[in-house]
């Protein structure tokens, strides 16, 4: 892993949990921050054993569920002034902003079931249904359902990934080692049959008489 993810990676090594809620909340109401990039890291150690995978499970869902709950609030409080004025910070205009919320108005629980799967959605979920007027328990039903499939799906596959990964690179160097094996040993018979076959030369050419010339 390079870049952002090694950053990410290096702060779950120092701070583990603590840091794996602090993101997923905070992105979770509208703050750029990398969530879905830390979850899988978290899955990736928790494969190694660094982690406890069902302690990464839930740290997650509940950061998700409590930063879109905070986002609802803040959307019904400050609603569509909010986001007009802070939307840019997440690439949220006028224009996308009318048709994000004419989408919400019509397909409201599909919208905050799947919307924690893209990346720019995922940020703002709970301020537009917060400035639609969405009902809270209604919103917060939809939004636990979306946390724990996009919790579940990202979570044990990345696990599964790593453990995978993990077994193959340990069989992979175990076949390397057979291989470095195998080929020191064939050198070295190859070896021993070069130098047998100088000792046989040696010996054949002592062993024949040399014939004299007329």
């Amino acid at each position: 892993m390079g870049g952002i993810t090694e950053i990410i990676q290096g702060y779950l090594d120092q701070y583990g949990y603590p840091v794996l809620f602090f993101v997923v909340f905070v992105e979770s109401f509208g703050v750029p921050a990398p969530g879905q990039t830390l979850l899988i890291a978290a899955a990736l150690l928790a494969a190694t054993g660094n982690l406890d995978l069902w302690i990464v499970l839930v740290i997650t869902f509940v950061a998700a569920v409590s930063g879109d709950c905070i986002g609802w609030l803040l959307g019904h409080r400050g609603g569509r002034r909010l986001i007009l004025r802070y939307g840019g910070w997440v690439g949220l205009n006028r224009h996308r902003f009318r048709r994000l919320r004419t989408h919400f108005n019509r397909h409201g629980e599909w919208f905050v079931t799947f919307a924690r799967f893209i990346d720019f959605l995922r940020q703002i979920n709970g301020l537009l249904a917060g400035s639609v007027r969405m009902p809270f328990l209604r919103f917060l039903i939809f939004n636990a359902l979306g946390a724990a499939l996009w919790v579940c799906i990202w979570g044990f596959a990345a696990y599964y990934v790593g453990q995978a990964l993990e077994h193959w690179l340990d069989t992979f160097e175990l076949i390397i080692t057979w291989l470095f094996i195998a080929v020191m040993a064939g050198g070295l018979l190859f070896l021993l049959f070069r130098f047998a076959r100088w000792l046989w030369g040696r010996y054949k050419r002592r062993g024949t008489p040399e014939h004299e010339s007329p």
